[in-house]
């Protein structure tokens, strides 16, 4: 038995649809900015995508940022 974990703890962790995983963030940076730990929303939200490997069209990320007003 190795000491590491090599294997998801819980089966299924990635099925989150790619929707699923963009309205998680969303909610994440909403909440973010509400608690005051960031005042940019574009460069927070940017961030998030990029870190969940997400890529939205210029028209999709217009719209996901308009959302968080």
């Amino acid at each position: 038995m190795s000491d590491t974990q090599d294997t998801p703890i819980e089966a299924g962790h990635n099925a989150a649809t790619d929707d699923q995983r963009l309205a998680g963030i969303l909610a994440q940076v909403r909440a973010d900015l509400q608690l005051g730990h960031s005042n940019d929303s574009r460069e927070l939200l940017t961030q998030r995508l990029h870190d969940a490997a997400i890529e939205l069209s210029d028209e999709d990320f217009d719209a996901a940022l308009a959302s968080l007003a």
